[in-house]
């Protein structure tokens, strides 16, 4: 495992170290759907047009899916090439169960 991709000491769960621009990005996509989700629960207790609510369920699932699509590229760019390098093979596996979630 890369010195990116370690095990925390006190849980026992990976972590990845980020770059600001990385980091940035992510938080700012995070935000732009959270923001999507609070105008479409407004939308429903405002009584809102069945259709206008979808449409903006839609553009927030397509958000999430962008966000997605960056986070998944940098994995791969990093984690997963760092450890393929160093000899680690079961990151391929582990990429292939990780695209056969999302892909359901």
């Amino acid at each position: 495992m890369s010195e990116e991709n370690t095990n925390c000491e006190y849980c026992g769960h990976r972590h990845k170290e980020r770059t600001q621009e990385e980091q940035k990005t992510l938080i700012t996509r995070l935000r732009k759907v959270e923001g999507q989700i609070r105008g479409i629960e407004k939308m429903v207790e405002n009584g809102a047009y069945c259709p206008d609510i979808l449409i903006q369920v839609q553009a927030a699932t397509s958000a999430l899916n962008s966000f997605n699509k960056y986070l998944l590229g940098c994995h791969i760019r990093s984690c997963v090439a760092q450890d393929i390098r160093a000899g680690h093979d079961e990151a391929i596996d582990e990429l292939a169960e990780v695209l056969q979630r999302l892909m359901k």
